[in-house]
Parts: C-alpha cells; sequence; structure tokens
C-alpha cells in the first residue's frame, strides 16, 4: 500500500516551517490518539501515520531527503511507531517534544541532568558617602556564597567512592507519570534531579558538591557612581553545579544622606543662612564644596531663596560629560537672643523706615493681591 504524502497527512504546505509542523501534529495527535479513541484501529493507523510524518518533517537531514527523493529516501529510517515508545525515534520522545510545554520538561527528558550548569549572581548592597562616591575609591567587602568543594572537587561524593545511575529515574533525572491521555513529567525524587545516587557523600559538602564560605573582594568604586549604580565583579557569584562556570557578583550602590549636600544627578544642593544685615548690604561668604572652600559674594538687597551657582563645583559624571554645578540657596536668618539694646536699635531702624512700602517691594506685591482677593469675593 503506497503511502501518503508526509505534507499532505498533516496538512501543511511544502515550505511550512517548525512552528506550523508542530501545530499541525498537536491538532491531529490529540484527535487520533488511541486514549482517546480505545478500539478504534482506523485512528490508531492515522496515529501513527501523522507521527512517522512528524518525525521526518522535524529532522532536518530526513526532511531534506525526503523533499528530494520522496518515501524512498527516509524508508527505513523512521521510527516504527508500533506502540508507545517504539524505537529510538518513537512516540515518547515526539510526546515529549511536542507537548512537553504542558507536560512540565520539554525534549522527552533528553536534557542531561549532569550537564555543567552555571552558577547564580549574587548581589551586595554597598552604602556609600557622597566624598567617596564622587571621589572614586576602593573598599573591601565580604560576600558568603557557595564554591566548589576541594576535598572532592565538585563531585560530591567522597574521595575513593563512586556514583551510580539512578534505579528511580535510570539517569534521566525525571520521572513521568501518565494517566490516559495526560502525563505529567517531574523531577526524580530519589536524586533530586541529578540522575545518580551517591555511595558515599563527602564528608565537606555532604554530597552537595560546593560548600559556603565567606570571601573578601576588594571593589574599585569609580569616580561619579550614583544610587542606582551596578558594579559587576565576573565570577564572583555562586559556584556552578556539575563543573559550570560561576556566576557574577553585583554590588549595588547606594549614597548615604550627607549633612550638607543633596545630590542631583550632577548637581549638588546646599543652603546657606545669612543674616539680614549682609543680605540688605551685601557681603562676601565662605561656602563649602567637596573640593574646598570658595567666596561666595552676596550682591546688596538679596531676597531669601535666591539661587547662586558655582560652575563645575558640582559631580563629574560616571559615564562621562562635564562636571555639574554647586547650587546655593540664601536663607534669611532672623537673630534670636537680641539684648534690650539691640531690640532699641531694630524700633529705631523701623521707625526710620516710615510708612514707606518702597523698601519692601514684596511685602506690597502680597498686600496688593490680598486686597484684590477679598473685593473679588464681594457679591
Amino acid at each position: 500500500m503506497s503511502k501518503r504524502d508526509y505534507y499532505e497527512v498533516l496538512g501543511v504546505e511544502r515550505g511550512a516551517d517548525q512552528k506550523d509542523i508542530k501545530k499541525a501534529y498537536r491538532r491531529l495527535a490529540q484527535k487520533y490518539h488511541p486514549d482517546r479513541n480505545p478500539d478504534d484501529e482506523t485512528s490508531a493507523a492515522k496515529f501513527r501515520e501523522v507521527s512517522e510524518a512528524y518525525e521526518v518533517l522535524t529532522d532536518g537531514e530526513k526532511r531534506a531527503a525526503y523533499d528530494q527523493f520522496g518515501h524512498a529516501g527516509v524508508d527505513g529510517q523512521a521510527g516504527g511507531f508500533g506502540g508507545a515508545g517504539a524505537g529510538a525515534g518513537g512516540f515518547s520522545d515526539i510526546f515529549g517534544d511536542v507537548f512537553g510545554d504542558i507536560f512540565g520538561g520539554a525534549g522527552g527528558g533528553r536534557r542531561n541532568p549532569n550537564a555543567p550548569q552555571r552558577g547564580s549572581d549574587l548581589r551586595y548592597n554597598l552604602e556609600l558617602d557622597l566624598e567617596d562616591a564622587v571621589a572614586g575609591t576602593s573598599v573591601d567587602i565580604r560576600v558568603p556564597r557557595h564554591v566548589e568543594c576541594g576535598h572532592c572537587d565538585g563531585n560530591g561524593a567522597e574521595p575513593g567512592s563512586s556514583k551510580d545511575t539512578c534505579p528511580t529515574c535510570q539517569g534521566m533525572g525525571q520521572v513521568r507519570m501518565q494517566q490516559g491521555f495526560f502525563a505529567v513529567q517531574q523531577t526524580c525524587p530519589t536524586c533530586h534531579g541529578r540522575g545518580e545516587v551517591i555511595k558515599v557523600p563527602c564528608r565537606e559538602c555532604h554530597g552537595e558538591g560546593r560548600v559556603r564560605e565567606t570571601r573578601t573582594l576588594s571593589v574599585k568604586i569609580p569616580a561619579g557612581v550614583d544610587t542606582g549604580d551596578r558594579i559587576r565583579l565576573n565570577n564572583e557569584g555562586e559556584a556552578g553545579a556539575n563543573g559550570g562556570p560561576p556566576g557574577d557578583l553585583y554590588v549595588q550602590v547606594a549614597i548615604k544622606a550627607h549633612s550638607i549636600f543633596e545630590r542631583d544627578g550632577r548637581h549638588l544642593h546646599c543652603e546657606v543662612p545669612i543674616n539680614f544685615v549682609d543680605a540688605a548690604l551685601g557681603g562676601e561668604l565662605e561656602v563649602p564644596t567637596l573640593e574646598g572652600r570658595v567666596k561666595l559674594k552676596i550682591p546688596p538687597e538679596t531676597q531669601t531663596g535666591k539661587l547662586f551657582r558655582l560652575r563645575g563645583k558640582g559631580v563629574k559624571p560616571v559615564r562621562g560629560g562635564p562636571p555639574g554645578d554647586l547650587l546655593c540657596k540664601v536663607a534669611l536668618e532672623t537673630p534670636v537672643n537680641l539684648t534690650e539694646h539691640q531690640k532699641e536699635l531694630l524700633r529705631q531702624f523701623q521707625d526710620s523706615l516710615g510708612d514707606s512700602n518702597s523698601h519692601s517691594p514684596k511685602k506690597e506685591h502680597w498686600f496688593s493681591g490680598v486686597k484684590k482677593f477679598f473685593e473679588d469675593m464681594k457679591p
């Protein structure tokens, strides 16, 4: 009896990609599966037919031979779907490949549980003073992590002993439970996914292949780092499994609050208190910067809240670019603990101003606004 064209069996075009082929097979396999059609020879035959077509069309070499020579190019190569799990390329492998995303693992158990696995990444939270963050520094940190056991070289077994293939999963690392049409693939409860059991566990790591240690690392902090920046230290994370490479260590930077300055990206802010005499007559103040003290000239009639910009006295960004500025905000300070003589001098000064509002333009403007506000409220 001549075989039908494999593309026709699956109902796909000859140029169909793997996604379309898998989708078509999934639909037909569900329709003709023997568990859904017990004692139905016609459905069983169709199921074998679509499974054989799927096996050929999802194998690059077999598909190329089939496209060029037809069934003659692949006869004898198909797995022979006489029953579930028949042949090296039988139903169990294909079923696991297509339905693995549903049943807990792709590839029909083909994944090697003892393949090298990369270690996990670690995170270390580092708080820095503003001065160190702006100038750059080096700090020593102590990081607890898992490293490869030196006693057993990461094998997990006591030197001189051996490992045996797990009798439960036969080295696959996973077990499959099937009830009717549905199947669930789970980690083997005996070997916990390793595929092997250890006769005599290592006395240092107790079979884990890794031990926990605390290591001191020197971290170079580049100038200009800010809160939220991360510094990666390659291969300083957790040790890998089965000889896999270690993960990385990420140092997460946070800048401590400063007693004088507040940082806003590459700019710095600070508040400068001045007395009302300097504000009225002008003067010169010493203000701090991260590079030392500088003179700040206060012009006459300076009002509270005025900003003075010191260019280039901020932070040079870690990713390059010009340094920011230092923004000094004037805060007018009212004198306290006055003597009676000083209070009398202030009263005399106030009397000298008279009723004129020319000396207080903001006050005059504010009261004008208040007056207009109440007038507008009148019916």
